[in-house]
């Protein structure tokens, strides 16, 4: 598993375009790392505005959070709003839990996204315990069923099991087509140790459906149209970086900055 995440950073620098749309489903099923020599497009949505926060509420969410990691500055230079981020009128957080919200829009077939993926879980370990981090799929059409599949295993608990894996599976062991069906994907997280009947059962639930269309509106309403994006509390969408550590160092500063508006 350390040489396979190895291999994605080493991969980071060239994957700096954003995926738009899913693979077509007559493409071949050998997987291919995407190549580009720009900085990432616009992979960030318009953030929305949050609900305001009682002292009290955020007070309990740290003292519940599973880290005690300090509040550090951020690193470098700060952002240039237009250039390196913009916000997002009128938006909303994915969810509505106290503290400051980091999004993440992904697709698994996103060679961009199984780069950011390391990175992405690294830099979630050294968060502070006001900040609350949160994956959504990107739903761009409903031949993709990937994202059906992401919530199936959040909802049975085992997205830990699947979600690094997924990506691995499709951009490095090549065990999943970037298109592949409901039962690839079940038959494939068998081999994971999950439950394939109920996983299946799971991934036409009404509670699926559910967070499907909440994760369209997300989405919509933060302008997304690529991924990687990282969206802050929706209010802020990252829009620029030389890399994709450099998005985290942006997301870093509108961080501070939200935590200095509150």
């Amino acid at each position: 598993m350390k040489i396979r995440h190895t291999l994605l950073v080493m991969l980071a620098p060239i994957l700096l375009a954003a995926c738009g749309q899913q693979p077509d489903p007559a493409a071949s099923p050998t997987p291919t790392a995407p190549s580009a020599e720009t900085a990432p497009a616009d992979t960030m949505s318009p953030p929305v505005a949050s609900a305001p926060v009682r002292a009290d509420d955020r007070a309990e969410a740290q003292e519940a959070a599973p880290n005690n990691n300090p509040v550090t500055a951020p690193q470098g230079p700060a952002p240039v709003a237009g250039k390196d981020y913009v916000e997002i009128a009128g938006g909303q957080p994915f969810a509505s839990a106290p503290g400051i919200e980091v999004a993440e829009v992904f697709a698994y077939w996103c060679g961009h996204c199984a780069a950011f993926d390391p990175l992405v879980n690294a830099w979630k370990a050294r968060l502070p315990a006001d900040v609350n981090f949160v994956a959504v799929p990107a739903v761009f059409n409903d031949q993709d069923h990937f994202p059906r599949a992401f919530y199936a295993s959040e909802t049975m608990g085992t997205l830990d099991q699947t979600h690094t894996p997924t990506f691995n599976a499709i951009h490095i062991d090549g065990k999943l087509r970037p298109n592949a069906d409901p039962a690839a994907i079940a038959a494939f997280y068998g081999t994971l140790g999950i439950d394939q009947a109920r996983f299946a059962s799971t991934m036409q639930s009404f509670a699926v459906n559910a967070n499907l269309g909440r994760a369209r509106q997300f989405a919509s309403r933060s302008g997304v149209e690529g991924t990687p994006s990282m969206i802050v509390n929706g209010k802020y969408r990252v829009i620029g970086g030389t890399s994709l550590e450099d998005i985290l160092r942006i997301t870093d500063h509108l961080v501070a900055m939200e935590r200095a508006a509150q």
